[in-house]
């Protein structure tokens, strides 16, 4: 039996799926393994009860347009909890579509500029050369490494106060063609345009489940999860 239990929330996981999200799931239990820990996961979807106080991880995916109108209709229901979990700092992934959907405003499906959740403050709009970003990414990262993941996304984000960039692009687009960023931090909170950026980059990982294990085990001893080694697929 592992030494920890961590539970995560795969948000909105049956709606905003599309992109292969379910392998970032899969790789926090994997390195959640090597870490000694067992992480437990559930699908909180619209009209679920979402407390802060019930996960320790939360991972909130990709998808398309009219599965984001959805969850955009309920995330409101969430937000107080959200907002007091992100505070917090607890870890969470928002990729592609999630990520626009935390931020304050994004274009829908009808090419509508729509509020977003507004418990980040970044934004997303239209490229003004109305053409989607698709291919390779790899960005220096704030975790000192090279990180790499697939971009596909039709919108252009750009940061808001009190973010910073997950990294700085090294090959592709990234948030957008202006300033060479690519996703957005704030306290744990880390999103990107990389899909099944966790199962390429293990490094995000593995700082994700040491936050959330020193935040559930705050006297615990981490020092043989800090010294485990990722090993780099690149």
């Amino acid at each position: 039996m592992a030494k920890y239990q961590l539970q995560l929330a795969h948000l909105y996981g049956n709606l905003l799926n599309t992109y292969g999200d379910l392998g970032n799931i899969m790789a926090l239990k994997y390195y959640g393994q090597l870490l000694d820990t067992d992480v437990q996961s559930r699908v909180v979807s619209v009209e679920d009860e979402f407390s802060a106080d019930d996960y320790d991880l939360i991972v909130l995916g990709a998808g398309q347009k009219f599965e984001q109108s959805i969850a955009r209709e309920d995330i409101d229901s969430k937000r107080d909890e959200l907002h007091r979990y992100i505070e917090g700092g607890k870890p969470m992934l928002a990729v592609g579509e999630g990520y626009q959907l935390l931020g304050q405003s994004y274009i829908n499906q009808r090419n509508e500029k729509v509020a977003g959740a507004k418990l980040l403050s970044h934004r997303s709009e239209l490229p003004t050369d109305g053409e989607p970003v698709q291919g390779e990414l790899v960005i220096k990262s704030l975790l000192g490494t090279n990180m790499h993941g697939h971009e596909n996304h039709d919108l252009v984000t750009f940061l808001g106060n009190g973010e910073k960039a997950l990294g700085t692009v090294i090959e592709g687009v990234g948030n957008n063609r202006d300033d060479d960023t690519e996703g957005a931090v704030y306290k744990n909170t880390f999103c990107t345009n990389m899909h099944t950026v966790l199962d390429r980059n293990g490094e995000l990982a593995k700082k994700m489940l040491l936050v959330a294990l020193a935040n559930k085990y705050p006297d615990a001893d981490l020092t043989v999860q800090q010294n485990v080694k990722i090993e780099s697929p690149y």
